[in-house]
């Protein structure tokens, strides 16, 4: 285990530390619900800004402390606040959504209890998301007056687009079965297992170069939204670039004469 980076202070809503090449991000808010509030965002923005950059961290989990995973924005912040705080406020959960996306390495939410609105859309922002048996997601901003629009952009690109509706115009929470079965989460795990399974689940992906993990993630994202001539093209010139690096080199190498890899993550 290395040398834990974990800010401990009361005050600190978002914890972070490295655990064997894993970064741990922690919402730690349990009295709100984990809300995604404006120090939260603005935590977990600075907190990524320094994962990008920083060559321990080769898989990054997000998880929460207490029962809830997130209930979304804080509601008594959004009711103090003007037209410019609210804009400020979303354009910062959209920095933050976009962070995850971007970020070189791969992101697992751990997820348990309810994950809703804006805590819906950071499991769908994620790369993974494994969920306890028992958690539960939804979109209900719909019931309180204010649509879910920009949890809905997330949601729309994880799951088909009736059912993305579905949950957006009734706010009716899903289960977790029903997360997988409509891609939202990649995997469910029983309660008591969600920590070691998604620690495990990184440690795996953790093996890899890390060079080769924020290739392939930048050119999933790339083409995922292109049509098939333009997917293929830019996929064709992601791979082509990674057969260039040392570590695609060697990986094969070493796939052909039966031996493990040294990953200069280049």
């Amino acid at each position: 285990m290395s040398a834990a980076s974990t800010d401990g202070a009361p005050e600190s809503q978002v914890l972070f530390e490295i655990v064997d090449g894993i970064g741990v991000l922690t919402l730690n808010n349990p009295a709100k619900r984990n809300a995604v509030s404006a120090p939260v965002l603005q935590g977990l923005k600075d907190r990524l800004k320094d994962i990008s950059s920083n060559p321990e961290v080769r898989v990054v989990i997000l998880r929460a402390t207490g029962p809830v995973f997130s209930s979304g924005h804080d509601l008594h912040e959004l009711l103090e606040g003007g037209e410019p705080e609210h804009a400020a406020l979303f354009h910062m959960a959209t920095e933050v959504m976009e962070a995850i996306r971007l970020l070189p390495q791969p992101v697992i939410a751990q997820v348990q209890g309810m994950a809703t609105a804006a805590g819906c859309q950071l499991v769908a922002s994620c790369d993974l998301a494994v969920a306890a048996e028992s958690a539960r997601f939804a979109t209900p901003g719909v019931r309180t007056g204010l649509f879910c629009t920009t949890p809905g952009v997330a949601l729309a690109r994880a799951v088909p687009q009736k059912k993305a509706m579905e949950m957006l115009l009734t706010g009716i929470p899903i289960s977790a079965q029903e997360a997988l079965q409509f891609g939202l989460v990649s995997r469910v795990v029983p309660d008591d297992a969600l920590a070691e399974q998604t620690m495990e689940l990184a440690r795996h992906i953790a093996q890899a170069s890390s060079y080769t993990l924020a290739a392939g993630k930048r050119g999933f994202y790339r083409q995922i939204g292109q049509n098939y001539p333009e997917a293929y093209a830019a996929a064709e010139q992601v791979m082509t670039e990674n057969m260039q690096a040392h570590d695609a080199r060697e990986g094969i190498d070493a796939f052909l004469t039966k031996r493990e890899p040294e990953w200069r993550d280049a």
